[in-house]
């Protein structure tokens, strides 16, 4: 009896685009999952994040950003890789509203795959996905940063990055199970490293009981480190989520995590690879390429452990968005614009689009990273 248990978490699945729809309609695990298959399948846990609602006719909701969906039919292709369990709290799950989650919800449970991190309200977004293999209880915890999706009330949507609430959910689990998992959708797109905000919270997640903490949504993989003992990964990168012409960038890397508890120990393996390259599907790294991501990972966890350094490349990235970000909040108005609204006689230049915009900004806690680094005196 193998007394080893295996937990897979891979980041960013999306199976609505490009030619990851076409080979998931026609269930083409061999190419889409390569050599990794069967690592899939032999894993007692295996974990992706479902990244688009599964629903092909709906009403989008409006946001900024890209509104994503997935026909309900690929989901299928997941259930037969191997996984188990499919993490929903993101920034694009309530994409096509209430509809499209209720469809995510029902489709999954057809194609027999647990799901967590999101629900018909708080309440529901909250509840930790729980399991016992071989006498071990395993809880896992799926948390969003804050955009249009998340729900701190009766309203469905994911469950919502709020630090207080998440520390009673996570020592509640941590009480009544062996081991904690705490996944976390969040981070700065394009970016591979956490903002100092972000390491620190990861960390609270650790202290509250956590036993592994693990990031996704950049689209890009970041670092890792050990605090007290507990592994904390930053971002994993996309796992499977085609861009088209885009074959040779930081989107088409990612790695995955094999966790393994033994005598109630937990180590993990590192298992990075190629997706959606100029071949669809995922592939592991040739030598070279293995030498270069040991490389680059080796030194992202330096910066990781180096809270000045860390600082210093977080306040980098902020300068370079800079024009990006005063252009979402300079103001189109001047002094006397303001007399002529404020005396009826002109209009509010504030559009709709630019109130959700504005919305987004303050309340997405990566947004508001850049946003107070940027607007220091």
């Amino acid at each position: 009896m193998n007394k080893v248990i295996n937990v897979l978490i891979t980041g960013d699945t999306h199976l609505g685009g490009g030619r990851v729809k076409e080979l998931a309609l026609e269930n083409s695990m061999t190419q889409l999952f390569g050599s990794f298959l069967k690592k899939i399948q032999q894993a007692d846990l295996s974990i992706t994040n479902f990244e688009s609602p599964l629903i092909e006719d709906g009403n989008p909701i409006l946001k900024t950003g890209p509104n994503i969906n997935s026909p309900a039919r690929t989901v299928e292709v997941l259930k037969r890789a191997g996984f188990n369990l499919l993490t929903l709290a993101n920034n694009h799950i309530m994409d096509y509203d209430e509809e499209g989650l209720e469809s995510t919800l029902r489709f999954c449970s057809k194609a027999g795959l647990e799901t967590v991190g999101a629900g018909s309200n708080s309440e529901e977004a909250e509840q930790s996905y729980s399991c016992e293999i071989r006498g071990i209880r395993i809880s896992v915890i799926n948390i969003a940063e804050n955009e249009f999706g998340t729900t701190k009330s009766e309203s469905p949507g994911a469950h919502a990055l709020d630090p207080v609430q998440n520390y009673y959910r996570i020592r509640e689990a941590s009480q009544n199970t062996d081991f904690v998992f705490v996944i976390v959708h969040g981070g700065h797109e394009n970016y591979p490293l956490p903002s100092p905000r972000m390491k620190q919270t990861y960390r609270f997640f650790a202290d509250a009981g956590a036993d592994a903490v693990v990031g996704h949504h950049p689209h890009c993989y970041s670092g890792y480190e050990v605090y007290n003992d507990v592994p904390i990964f930053y971002s994993l990168g996309n796992f499977l989520f085609d861009k088209g012409k885009q074959t040779s960038s930081p989107w088409n890397e990612g790695y995955m995590v094999e966790f393994k508890i033994e005598e109630n120990s937990l180590n993990f393996e590192v298992l990075p690879y190629i997706q959606n390259a100029k071949k669809a599907g995922l592939r592991r790294l040739g030598e070279d390429e293995k030498l270069r991501f040991e490389n680059q990972i080796s030194q992202l966890n330096d910066i990781i452990a180096d809270d000045e350094e860390l600082k210093n490349r977080f306040d980098e990235f902020c300068e370079s968005s800079r024009n990006l970000y005063t252009s979402y909040i300079e103001p189109h108005s001047l002094r006397y614009l303001h007399a002529l609204r404020n005396r009826g006689l002109f209009p509010s230049l504030m559009s709709k689009r630019k109130k959700r915009l504005l919305l987004n900004l303050t309340r997405c806690e990566a947004h508001r990273d850049v946003l107070l680094n940027i607007l220091e005196p």
